[in-house]
């Protein structure tokens, strides 16, 4: 099956369409509040199914899905779910698919009752690769960039009039979602009953997620791989083995790979891949003339069919014009019009905690991002040195992971290196139990940063209100992001 689309510009795009079947009418996720997770059950929901889940804690995220009509409880406890639906959990076994994050542990007690019971049971992945099996499929891959990469993507093909759905690893700030949902996928176009199944087609972005190995469970038709650095080594062990999952996944990508240039030889499927880059001239796709004007980015790209003169990035980072580069690929590809992508370039917001302005007056610049790992936070660190020269750089970082600081120990303490005062809060475990002698104190004690300390969570706003700051930073994946508000307000009243 063929799908033509017309753009504002009433250009043709064709687009070949696949179908599949989801046929559960209820679906319950363990681990609901995690931004993957999140997209998930608000796509089901969209599409009328009857959807309910468990977290640990409530979030804003959390309460944001218990407005938009999911259940969601907070205890182990799988009584809650048969009060949800007044139906016995037992007479659900056919009809519930039940939806896991590897983040819970393999003690939770729901999980291991539907593990016993013979329940359907599906990794966050493997639903996701359903979906976008009957789908045209675009996925971004990469340790970073891939959250901004596919937000960017999916605006671009919202300003072209190309009505997509997007599964996002954040919260876009255009739309203010981790989800985008086709006009055509709603209740009352989709409403599922046991007798009829529903058909699914679309045009799909989607985040291909490195951790647990999760993007083997997709094939797009159009793939971007924008980095390799080591990470997840709890899973992976070495990095070699890593790269051998990005070159399997690589080979999955059933019609255009587009790979950054400098990790073409890290990827063995990439030998006629399409490359971009921040400004290697032998790339297919590459950034040159790049200037900061008004605190954001103006740059030409070039293309295999000419140059895009003078576009405008509102988003701070070097990184993120790499980042553009690799949408503004993808756009060529479907043929979307240079006045789209322009406008799209200049009208994308970001993504939330990626670079994400806070406070921003002449006085004070706070900024919160949700960097964790070595490469992204000196991306993140160079870009506000970048952006505001000669100011004084003061960043607040809480670890994610005790493997991760580990593992990466010596280049945290490098990144963090680059600021001019820096704040370390305590490990945020995660899923982890403690590692012996793995903590921030041995964290500190690799940096040579002169002004450094260590600051608890009970203390932190009253510490950050205490000091006289140009440039603040909030770094992390943990719960640092709860810190947020109350330093804001807090450095609110002192101005």
């Amino acid at each position: 099956m063929i799908k033509k689309i017309l753009n504002k510009n009433n250009k043709t795009h064709t687009i070949p369409i696949k179908k599949t079947e989801i046929d559960f009418q209820y679906l319950y996720f363990l681990g609901v509040g995690g931004i993957g997770m999140s997209g998930l059950a608000r796509y089901f929901n969209a599409l009328g199914k009857f959807v309910s889940g468990y977290d640990k804690t409530a979030t804003t995220l959390t309460n944001e899905l218990i407005v938009e009509g999911i259940d969601i409880h907070f205890e182990e406890n799988i009584n809650f779910i048969s009060k949800k639906y007044n139906t016995p959990i037992s007479q659900l076994k056919s009809k519930i698919l039940i939806v896991y994050t590897p983040a819970i542990p393999i003690d939770n007690k729901e999980l291991i009752y539907f593990k016993n019971e013979g329940f359907n049971i599906k990794k966050r992945a493997e639903v996701l690769g359903m979906i976008t099996k009957s789908s045209y499929t675009i996925g971004v891959a990469g340790t970073h960039g891939k959250t901004t990469t596919s937000s960017l993507i999916a605006h671009i093909l919202k300003t072209a009039n190309l009505d997509p759905s997007a599964f996002l690893g954040g919260i876009t700030q255009n739309y203010n979602t981790n989800l985008l949902l086709s006009k055509k996928l709603n209740k009352k176009t989709n409403q599922f009953n046991t007798s009829k199944k529903l058909k699914i087609n679309s045009l799909v972005v989607v985040e291909a997620d490195e951790y647990d190995r999760s993007f083997l469970s997709l094939h797009p038709e159009i793939a971007i791989i924008t980095s390799v650095d080591a990470d997840h080594l709890d899973i992976y062990g070495d990095k070699k083995y890593m790269e051998e999952s990005y070159s399997l996944f690589a080979s999955q990508v059933n019609s255009k790979l587009i790979v950054n240039k400098s990790i073409v030889k890290n990827i063995i499927s990439a030998k006629k891949a399409i490359t971009y880059s921040i400004n290697e001239k032998t790339a297919d796709y590459f950034a040159q003339n790049i200037k900061i004007k008004n605190a954001s980015y103006h740059y030409d790209v070039v293309t295999p069919k000419g140059i895009f003169k003078n576009l405008n990035l509102g988003l701070a980072g070097l990184h993120n014009v790499e980042n553009s580069v690799a949408a503004i690929a993808v756009a060529c590809i479907l043929k979307i019009s240079e006045q789209n992508i322009r406008k799209s370039l200049k009208t994308f917001r970001g993504v939330k905690r990626r670079f994400d302005y806070v406070i921003k007056t002449k006085k004070l610049i706070f900024i919160d991002d949700y960097a964790h790992h070595p490469e992204e936070l000196k991306a993140c660190i160079n870009s506000a040195k970048e952006m505001y020269p000669g100011k004084k750089i003061t960043g607040i970082f809480q670890p994610h992971l005790f493997s991760r600081t580990r593992d990466f120990s010596d280049d945290f303490a490098k990144s963090l290196d680059l600021l001019d005062e820096c704040i370390l809060m305590e490990i945020y475990p995660a899923r982890e139990s403690p590692i012996k002698g793995v903590n921030s104190k041995m964290l500190l004690k690799k940096m040579k940063l002169v002004n450094k300390s260590i600051c608890q969570k009970t203390n932190l706003v009253n510490e950050i209100s205490e000091r006289k700051l140009d440039v603040l930073l909030t770094l992390g994946a943990g719960d640092i992001d709860t810190f947020v508000v109350p330093i804001k307000k807090k450095l609110l009243e002192k101005l």
